[in-house]
C-alpha cells in the first residue's frame, strides 16, 4: 500500500512541478511579448489555477487515497 501512495505522491510532485514552470514560462512570455498576449497569458494562468486542471487536484488526491484505504480494508475481510 506504501507504495502505491509514493507512486501518487510522486506523480502529484511532478504535476506541481510542471504547472510552476508552465507559468513562470507564460509569464515571462507574457512580459516579453506585451499587449494582448500579456493578457492572454494572464487569463490562462487564472484559468489553469482557479478552475482548470490545478483546481482538481486536491479532489483527486482525496478520492484516491480513499480508494486506497477501502481496497485495503475489503482486502483484510476476504
Amino acid at each position: 500500500m506504501m507504495n502505491v501512495l509514493q507512486g501518487i505522491a510522486y506523480g502529484i510532485v511532478g504535476f506541481a512541478i510542471l504547472v510552476v514552470v508552465g507559468t513562470v514560462v507564460m509569464t515571462k512570455l507574457g512580459d516579453a511579448t506585451g499587449g494582448t498576449a500579456n493578457t492572454t497569458a494572464t487569463y490562462l494562468i487564472t484559468q489553469m489555477g482557479s478552475s482548470g486542471l490545478s483546481g482538481w487536484v486536491p479532489a483527486i488526491i482525496a478520492v484516491a487515497v480513499g480508494a486506497l484505504f477501502l481496497s485495503y480494508f475489503m482486502g483484510k475481510r476476504q
